[in-house]
């Protein structure tokens, strides 16, 4: 069985473990109901999970590689309760190899991270998907330079793993302007969002869209910096020639926010 894989948005730091304050209570309600789901919603239920995340950046493609990844709380001003949270999946020293094997093979420089916790954009969304914390979880950073060809190049380096029960997750967010989550954005967002869904869509010119991403209709408003995008290119690439679709829409925050799926499964 070959796994699809994801693009998921991992929300506003700890925003599903709190009271949200920062708008309408119920803001976050619909993305943790999806993020729930999303083990139910795959063919079978995967081996491991590797994970790709906004909050992690290297010089080179970097895997954290530590049976036991220790919680990195990389978020400031929210409730004290939320620096208790605790993800306690186990890493996979085995499947850090051979990510690394895979990209190496492909021509990526890479390097190991024994230290290196779960960041936020692991463990929030996790604790929602897999709340038991049973399924080993191997974090890979990105690439600093943010390439997208890189990244997508990445991908189908790491595309085999679908076939070894490896469910590959980019954990970021399809929006991601810290002054832009206001009515003010409500339709670049949306204008933005809907053409990336028709580009997620096409996989025949799907590659070369992603590519050149910041040509998209209000893409520097949408990421002013695209690491919470670059987590959709190495999803992309793993699944590269193979159809994408919206697997999750809403307006959270006043702007449009989407979750992906790729594979034929």
């Amino acid at each position: 069985m070959t796994l699809p894989t994801l693009f998921i948005p991992h929300g506003a730091g700890p925003c599903f473990f709190m009271d949200w304050t920062r708008g309408p209570a119920d803001t976050w309600d619909k993305t943790a109901a999806w993020l729930k789901g999303l083990m139910a919603d795959l063919p079978e239920r995967p081996k491991a999970i590797l994970v790709v995340s906004g909050h992690w950046e290297e010089p080179v493609f970097t895997v954290g590689s530590s049976p036991r990844p220790p919680m990195l709380f990389d978020y400031y001003g929210f409730p004290e309760e939320t620096y208790r949270l605790r993800f306690d999946a186990p890493g996979s020293p085995e499947l850090a190899d051979r990510v690394r094997e895979l990209l190496e093979t492909a021509g990526h420089s890479t390097a190991a991270a024994v230290e290196r916790g779960y960041d936020h954009g692991v463990f929030v969304p996790l604790l929602l998907a897999t709340p038991d914390a049973d399924i080993p979880v191997v974090q890979l950073s990105l690439r600093a330079d943010l390439d997208p060809a890189a990244h997508l190049a990445a991908g189908r380096a790491l595309a085999p793993l679908r076939d070894e029960g490896v469910l590959i997750v980019g954990s970021g967010m399809s929006w991601h302007n810290m002054r832009g989550f206001s009515p003010a954005f409500t339709a670049k967002s949306q204008a933005f969002d809907a053409w990336l869904g028709d580009v997620i869509a096409d996989p025949t010119h799907r590659d070369e869209d992603l590519r050149h991403w910041d040509q998209g209709p209000y893409a520097r408003e949408a990421h002013p910096r695209e690491e919470h995008l670059a987590p959709l290119f190495v999803a992309a690439g793993a699944a590269q020639g193979e159809p994408g679709r919206v697997a999750f829409r809403d307006v959270a925050m006043d702007v449009a926010l989407s979750g992906y799926a790729f594979g034929r499964t």
